[in-house]
């Protein structure tokens, strides 16, 4: 089955030379490779507004923003690739999300009903690929991915998005040639299988 996906660059460095842009590009090629539609979102080039307070966030989505929510909008699965950073994503990526999943647009605000919001962004399903120094064993077991654990249930499950699966890669920083180019033939494989 050919899917829709929209593919989040979360590296905030416009660079485009880390181990996260090699990730993300093995990625969309295997997946354009098996005739997958790919939209490829890359945070570090936008320009928008970080939300400081609640006029802020209850504004409308930033016009800079609108295309990568519609693309959000038309996609069944989305991958976001972005390094880890004192455990959660960088302070950039986070914002980007923050803008992106605003209230009444991501999900229905029903605290006069049940209490519990609905996400409007439901029968999507995400990849997490996240590189970090850390072993991932030792992220998962002894941190607790609680990074993770946040973005996955307190903003990708809060608009619908479900399920999530992670790929999780490291130590990066001290990964060989050999172990780097394993890891971008394994994004390119998951591209292709549109995973």
């Amino acid at each position: 089955m050919k899917r829709n996906i929209v593919l989040v660059q979360g590296h905030p460095d416009p660079a485009r030379i880390h181990l996260c842009h090699a990730l993300g590009k093995a990625y969309a090629d295997g997946a354009r490779e098996a005739d997958h539609r790919v939209k490829e979102i890359d945070i570090a080039s936008l320009n928008f507004p970080i939300l400081r307070n609640e006029a802020d966030y209850s504004a409308a989505i930033p016009e800079s923003l609108q295309p990568a929510f519609d693309a959000v909008l038309s996609a069944d699965h989305v991958v976001i690739v972005f390094p880890l950073w004192l455990g959660t994503l960088p302070a950039l990526t986070k914002a980007f999300f923050e803008q992106l999943f605003h209230r009444t647009i991501a999900f229905e605000d029903a605290r006069g009903r049940t209490g519990f919001p609905t996400g409007l962004l439901t029968g999507r399903s995400a990849r997490l690929v996240t590189t970090m120094s850390t072993p991932p064993l030792m992220y998962r077991y002894w941190y607790g991915a609680h990074g993770l654990k946040w973005f996955e249930q307190n903003a990708l499950n809060l608009v619908g998005i479900r399920p999530v699966r992670k790929t999780l890669l490291g130590p990066s920083m001290s990964a060989n040639e050999a172990t780097r180019a394993k890891w971008v033939e394994m994004m390119r494989k998951l591209g292709h299988a549109g995973k």
